[in-house]
């Protein structure tokens, strides 16, 4: 039940995609990519505290698979979270002061980071160890079922999306909550992001079974290998798996051959990894390639995506600005939001 798709950059029939969804898909990388890059700055001048692990360059994964959910669809994340958040709609400013520690973030400045949470949005929060998310999409998805089950629910089955790097495949929780959720035909997509590193270790150096979308086959689901630069081909397999599941027919383990642009995180200096590595993935990046594609098919003009750049980045200067104006948490509040409040 393993198949390989590396498709190249899809047509438009191919894919159902018009001028629309793409210059969705443009300006969201392009936002991600920018928030990140800010996040690099800001990070640098004092202004971000802990470890930040930035995004850049696996873009196409986000856009590609969360920009096809509905509002009331769930998304688990990792410690690799702010993109995440951003194609599920969290707004930029208010990811951006989380980041800085403030009352007026997601999270009300609490959790930082790797802890991007909004219950708004239905994102259900970046967490700081690897795996800790898959069993909370399986909870997810089984109160999908149970709604639409037992309690009659008359909304269409919602889907969770789950995220996670290669390095948490060779984790428990993985195989455990592939076969749980095989076992009750749960409606979640497991969405590894393999970025070919898993913090300093290569991935092919830490599993006697690189390939992660054959793992699949022991438990009966599908498990599909797709180039995770291209953010049509993406979106193609993710489009698949998110009918399939909501149709009750089950989960679907998706893996992205992808790879950061930067360190592990910003206290990486990032020395393990070849410049020759890096240069020959850089040449794959996937805004410069929608770009391109989008410019080639006569969708738009160049004009046109300056004009979403430019939108782009007033979108991150006014979370900046944001995040800055806001106040600190007060200490009177030290033990506020550990229960849940009236």
């Amino acid at each position: 039940m393993s198949d390989k798709v590396i498709l190249p950059l899809t047509s438009l029939e191919e894919c159902s995609i018009n001028k629309e969804i793409l210059f969705l898909l443009y300006e969201d990388m392009l936002l991600g990519r920018k928030f990140e890059d800010m996040c690099a700055q800001m990070y640098y001048r004092g202004k971000m505290f802990g470890f930040v692990h930035l995004y850049n360059g696996q873009e196409a994964v986000s856009s590609g698979v969360i920009k096809l959910l509905n509002d009331s669809d769930y998304v688990c994340s990792t410690y690799r979270d702010h993109v995440h958040a951003l194609s599920k709609g969290v707004p930029s400013k208010l990811v951006m002061a989380e980041l800085f520690g403030k009352e007026t973030g997601c999270s009300h400045g609490r959790g930082g980071s790797m802890h991007i949470f909004s219950a708004n949005h239905n994102f259900l929060g970046g967490f700081a160890f690897i795996g800790e998310g898959i069993p909370v999409a399986i909870g997810s998805a089984f109160q999908s079922v149970y709604r639409k089950q037992v309690l009659l629910s008359p909304n269409i089955l919602n889907v969770t999306v789950c995220l996670f790097g290669d390095g948490t495949t060779n984790n428990g929780q993985f195989f455990e909550c592939l076969n749980m959720a095989v076992l009750w035909k749960l409606p979640v997509i497991f969405v590894v992001e393999n970025n070919q590193w898993a913090i300093g270790m290569a991935h092919h150096r830490s599993s006697s079974s690189p390939e992660i979308h054959k793992k699949a086959e022991a438990f009966g689901l599908p498990g599909i290998e797709v180039d995770g630069m291209d953010v049509l081909a993406v979106r193609h397999v993710a489009q698949q798996a998110i009918q399939r599941a909501r149709s009750g027919e089950g989960p679907t383990l998706i893996e992205a051959l992808t790879y950061r642009f930067r360190g592990h995180s910003l206290a990486d200096p990032d020395e393990l990894r070849s410049r020759e590595e890096k240069n020959s993935w850089l040449t794959r990046d996937p805004i410069k390639r929608l770009k391109k594609y989008i410019i080639d098919k006569s969708v738009g003009t160049l004009n046109d995506l300056e004009q979403l750049e430019n939108k782009v980045k007033l979108n991150v200067d006014e979370a900046i600005n944001f995040a800055l104006s806001s106040p600190e948490p007060d200490i009177k509040d030290l033990k506020r939001y550990l229960f849940v409040e009236d």
